[in-house]
């Protein structure tokens, strides 16, 4: 649920900011409105869609530790709150570095899937 808002509002500024030069021409040509949508909007929304996915991809991991802190008995969350509570403070810094370094890998992972996805975005 965490990436439900960055997603959603990346998604909906692409479609609002689609250029209206392109929406004319389109409904000039006769164009129905599932065909601007599918031609035209979605086209011109992935690139601003691909910068929520790539903001979601780092929250997502961020977002599984807290809620491991609350209700679970496994994972980097739980084991970064009992090493927290046993003052074990360098197993607490590698379990924080280890999840720095998945949110990262991801981003990289996903921003190179992206610009092969989306090759009209870095134009």
């Amino acid at each position: 649920i965490i990436i439900f808002f960055p997603v959603t509002t990346c998604c909906y500024d692409g479609l609002r900011n689609t250029p209206t030069g392109y929406l004319d021409l389109a409904k000039t040509m006769g164009a129905s409105k599932w065909q601007l949508l599918r031609h035209i909007q979605l086209p011109a929304a992935l690139p601003t869609l691909a910068s929520g996915i790539r903001v979601a991809v780092v929250i997502a991991p961020i977002g599984a530790v807290v809620g491991e802190w609350v209700g679970s008995s496994e994972g980097l969350g739980y084991l970064m709150l009992q090493a927290n509570a046993r003052m074990i403070i360098d197993e607490m810094f590698a379990a924080l570095f280890i999840l720095a370094a998945l949110s990262i890998a991801l981003y990289f992972t996903t921003d190179k899937l992206l610009k092969k996805a989306i090759p009209w975005e870095n134009k």
